[in-house]
């Protein structure tokens, strides 16, 4: 704390910041790897479910192969009940697993949200904090105190608003761009429940 720009009061603000800022990149980084992919495969989708709606759904889970994204897995867990001919309670079955996978493309992109709302919050109340404390140390001073003394003692204070929006921009932005890859994702993933079940329910009138 004591290679800190800033002293006093608003020094822990200051280490909280930086703490927020690191757990903001690391999810960042970690959903932008694990989203990146989440709407690719669309063609080979397509692929298996036309070979489930002509040749079954055991040649359609051939088809498929890959399940490295979230409608993948869930296609596969249709056909694999398909397959075994488990229709009873399909709808409920793809329910839960389209929610897992809902779940796990939207899980820490609130964590993101709330970073980017509690940062400025946090430099605000560091350079209110800094302020109190500037003018304290001036009326301390008793009229010794110089325009240098006191100037220092504000711009440290106000750094921890900057700090506030450095932190809270990113996390904002981050967090928006996710929650509309996420919402992609889920999408898709209801796209190909509803086109697997209605190749299941053709399939059963013939």
């Amino acid at each position: 704390m004591a290679n800190l720009p800033i002293s006093g009061i608003g020094a822990p603000i200051l280490v909280i910041l930086v703490i927020l800022s690191l757990v903001s990149i690391t999810i960042i980084l970690v959903k932008t790897l694990q989203l990146f992919k989440a709407l690719k495969g669309k063609d080979r989708r397509a692929n298996a479910l036309k070979a489930f709606e002509t040749s079954g759904a055991a040649v359609a889970k051939d088809r498929l192969k890959s399940q490295d994204t979230p409608a993948d897995r869930v296609a596969a867990i249709a056909l694999d009940e398909l397959a075994a001919n488990r229709t009873a309670g399909l709808e409920t079955t793809l329910e839960i697993a389209g929610n897992t996978e809902a779940q796990s493309a939207f899980r820490h992109i609130r964590t993101l949200e709330t970073i980017a709302m509690i940062s400025p919050l946090l430099g605000l109340l560091g350079t209110v904090l800094g302020m109190i404390q500037a003018f304290r140390d001036l009326e301390m001073a008793e009229g010794a105190a110089n325009a240098a003394l006191l100037a220092g003692g504000i711009w440290q204070a106000l750094l921890t608003t900057a700090a506030g929006l450095i932190v809270a921009l990113p996390a904002a932005a981050g967090a928006a761009l996710l929650a509309a890859r996420a919402e992609a994702a889920v999408s898709e993933i209801e796209a190909t429940i509803a086109r697997i079940l209605a190749i299941a329910k053709e399939t059963a009138k013939k």
